[in-house]
């Protein structure tokens, strides 16, 4: 009996940190996204790990984060924002989260986006963002 209760409540705690993980994903995803949609590039920045990869149109680079504030800034100040939509979300093999979408602006332009987060000390945050002229 003892070792049921046990084995039970190991399994509760296991299927509890499990589900913590994935919704602190969902929660990065969904929080993202909505900052996207606006073009919140202020709300994007609490999302960033310290250096993060940004490429715009096969331009890739390097920035800190209030750099790459600077930069999506930039971006949706040349692109305004008409919608965003998360086509697809998963992770990959070694277990980072990602998402790819689609990104529509005023001018008519649209992009695919894609978003590589990482876990970093205990916390998910965006190691690179992209954003390709289809």
């Amino acid at each position: 009996m003892k070792y049921s209760i046990l084995s039970r409540s190991s399994w509760f705690l296991s299927l509890f940190l499990l589900s913590s993980v994935c919704f602190a994903q969902a929660d990065i995803i969904n929080d993202v996204k909505e900052a996207i949609k606006l073009g919140a590039s202020k709300e994007i920045v609490r999302y960033l790990n310290a250096n993060v990869d940004i490429t715009i149109n096969g331009n890739m680079d390097s920035y800190s984060r209030t750099q790459a504030e600077f930069v999506l800034k930039e971006f949706f100040k040349k692109n305004p924002p008409s919608s965003f939509v998360i086509v697809h979300q998963g992770a990959s093999k070694g277990g980072s989260p990602y998402a790819t979408g689609q990104y529509a602006s005023t001018n008519e332009n649209v992009y695919l986006v894609w978003v590589r987060i990482k876990k970093i000390n205990n916390t998910f945050l965006i190691h690179e963002m992209s954003f390709i002229k289809e």
